[in-house]
């Protein structure tokens, strides 16, 4: 029998939760740079997290003791990442991504082994914290566990702008995993210090992370050694090198000046820089005006070197992440962002866009970030609501009497191309002018009636679509640019149906008769409270830009919400179907409200509805949850099947891709609906038996 812990059970849930959040945000972050494949799918991460706490406060009155187990799957789960790093990423045909091969089986079992065994490794801490809620009272229990969550959200936000480290970050799980461990403390310090050791030998030394990619920078020309630092004299140095910039180990961007004539001419990098500056030149060699420039996604910089070289007086450059930014600073050698003429705005493109005084000549959407999801509790990409018919109303707006917007984009698929030229005709009620080089597009719609487009740039030609495909354009409750259709994508399908099948069947394992309403009424109120936060991250998203930051304070908001709940619920004396009522009245407020009027609002406005408004069914939802949740018989498994619910909800999520968000609210309202039935239901057969 194991030693019983010194440490006071409150503290005990407190750390448990802390490293159990600490550790989802660190697998979300640290699993896409080593399995590229999985950067398409890092919300599943948390899912898969939610599965295995869920799995483990189920198991809690169980004999086996899984906690002791947590180094070993630690292990296993580190030993199976860095086995499947070099598996390339696949597709399934309906979804479009860089770098992507044709579908392939190999590539489902890998996702599908990543899944199940990051499942598996939080069962321990689910196991344990099932445990205490059995030993504790259960709204104290539940305090600690959010109080916990709160604190595990904040450092590792913290921890993920200062200095983020896989090693430093798996080391805090395993300080504190050691610290409630009463067995083997010994065996286990030893396998984590081997495992930090291989973690670390593993990495790249001179990759640098930043709040939203891993980042690698390599000469051109040596594509597999990574650059630490530039040659000294950069700025001013003949023939200077070209850096390439990798994020999740996948090519990014180019950080390098667009001045040939800094080359020995013939040379290969001198054919290659007057290529790339054909390009980005082209919107000017075509539009008129140099006073102001927009520049959304700058990025490395190039489109704004390209704007400087053609004479534009002042560049506004706007770029999501501060270390690309940075990177550029230490590597371009062409410097744009050095130049007095460039101010630079570190945030989001979309938010920049509506809160911009307008009266540019040219507003320039270069090639945004599409390689990352902005939440971990959403899948939509990074730059999803820039790409979208409101944004590119809202940016041509922005601009003068003459002025333009351009748009450039490499194309990943035959029908990407139509639907960006379809999306743009509508945002702006005019057909836009396209170039064409192999995939390399650019679309220019203007203002300036007088404007007269040539038939050739350099090597781009005007060209048209004969025929083009009847596509979905991207909108703002559908903001999935890299979509053909509405749809859920196969390969999304495929991982979503093997973990559903998994997580039923382990619970068919776990639970088998013991189930019944209470587990339907626990789980349906975990499924409306995820799609309820992800609902919230979205809003507050195109409210106030889809930065870390904006998502962190949402995701801190909705548990201080919880826990205001849980404490108002240990004043009252006892459960009423009553809560039920202003729980929907605060949910049909906040669905039936348009997002459009909100983003009408001044900045005060949608601070004030983001932070009364929103927040009230939260609220409400963790009233009936804690006051249910004090009567429950078995609080684990309770608290197991709201965390299965959760994951189950997560899943429901991916259905937003078929129709939309708006439409994917009245499933919250469903959920909360279903948890009332059941409750019911429960409660009649309880009195009758």
């Amino acid at each position: 029998m194991a030693p019983a812990s010194r440490i006071p059970l409150r503290w005990q849930m407190f750390a448990l939760s802390f490293v159990a959040l600490f550790l989802e945000l660190m697998v979300i972050r640290w699993v896409p740079s080593v399995v590229g494949l999985v950067a398409y799918y890092a919300n599943l991460m948390l899912l898969s997290s939610f599965l295995g706490l869920g799995i483990g406060a189920m198991a809690a009155t169980r004999p086996w003791k899984l906690f002791d187990w947590f180094p070993v799957l630690m292990a296993v789960t580190i030993g199976s990442l860095l086995l499947c790093r070099d598996v390339v990423v696949g597709t399934a045909g309906e979804e479009a991504r860089f770098f992507a091969v044709g579908p392939a089986l190999h590539n489902a079992m890998v996702l599908g082994w990543i899944f199940a065994i990051n499942a598996l490794l939080f069962v321990p801490l689910g196991q344990r914290m099932g445990e205490l809620f059995g030993q504790m009272p259960r709204l104290s229990a539940y305090a600690w566990d959010i109080g916990g969550s709160l604190a595990g959200t904040a450092a590792f936000g913290w921890f993920s702008l200062k200095y983020f480290s896989p090693v430093a970050g798996l080391a805090v799980v395993m300080a504190v995993y050691l610290g409630l461990a009463t067995r083997r403390r010994w065996l286990a310090a030893g396998l984590f210090a081997g495992l930090l050791f291989v973690v670390a030998r593993s990495g790249d030394p001179a990759a640098i992370w930043s709040p939203y990619h891993h980042i690698v920078v390599t000469r051109v020309e040596s594509p597999q050694r990574p650059e630490s630092a530039p040659p000294p004299g950069l700025r001013t140095m003949r023939n200077p090198p070209i850096y390439g910039v990798k994020v999740n180990r996948f090519g990014y961007h180019y950080d390098g000046t667009l001045d040939a004539a800094r080359y020995d001419a013939g040379t290969p990098p001198a054919r290659f820089v007057a290529d790339l500056a054909e390009q980005y030149r082209l919107p000017y060699r075509i539009c008129r005006g140099r006073e102001r420039v927009l520049i959304v996604g700058a990025g490395g910089g190039t489109d704004v070197e390209a704007a400087l070289a053609s004479g534009v007086k002042h560049v506004d450059a706007v770029e999501i992440d501060p270390v690309i930014v940075d990177v550029s600073h230490r590597f371009n050698s062409g410097a744009p962002y050095a130049d007095p003429r460039v101010t630079v705005h570190i945030g989001d493109a979309r938010s920049f866009i509506k809160g911009a005084a307008g009266g540019y000549d040219l507003v320039v959407f270069g090639f945004l970030d599409s390689q990352a999801l902005f939440s971990s509790m959403s899948n939509v990409r990074l730059d999803g609501y820039v790409y979208t018919v409101e944004s590119l109303r809202t940016a041509f707006g922005r601009l003068n009497e003459r002025g333009t917007l351009a748009l450039s984009f490499y194309l990943g698929g035959n029908w990407l191309g139509p639907k960006l030229f379809r999306m743009v005709a509508e945002a702006t009620g005019r057909e836009p002018a396209m170039y064409m080089f192999g995939a390399q597009m650019v679309l220019l719609a203007t203002k300036d009636d007088a404007l007269r487009f040539p038939g050739a740039v350099d090597r781009f030609h005007r060209a048209r679509f004969e025929d083009p495909p009847r596509l979905e354009v991207s909108t703002d409750d559908w903001p999935y640019l890299y979509l053909q259709r509405k749809t859920v994508p196969r390969d999304y399908a495929i991982a979503i149906g093997g973990m559903l099948v998994l997580a039923l069947a382990v619970l068919r394992w776990l639970r088998g008769r013991q189930g019944g309403g209470t587990d339907w009424h626990f789980g349906l109120l975990g499924l409306g409270f995820l799609l309820l936060e992800t609902k919230s991250i979205s809003d507050a998203t195109l409210y106030f830009g889809a930065t870390w930051l904006v998502t962190l304070i949402t995701v801190g908001g909705v548990l201080l919400m919880v826990l205001a709940a849980n404490l108002v619920a240990a004043r009252l004396r006892a459960f009423s179907f009553w809560l039920f009522v202003p729980l929907f009245l605060a949910l049909a407020l906040v669905i039936a409200m348009p997002r459009e009027d909100i983003l009408g609002l001044g900045l005060a406005g949608r601070v004030a509805w983001a932070a009364l408004a929103v927040p009230l069914p939260v609220f409400f939802a963790g009233l009936v949850f804690s006051t249910t949740f004090r009567d429950a018989r078995d609080p684990g498994a309770a608290f197991g099947a709201n965390l299965i619910g959760a994951m189950i909800g997560g899943f429901c999520e991916y259905l937003a891709m078929a129709v939309g968000g708006e439409r994917l609210s009245l499933l919250v309202a469903a959920a909360y609906l279903g948890s009332l039935l059941a409750l019911f239901a429960g409660r009649r057969a309880g009195r009758a038996a």
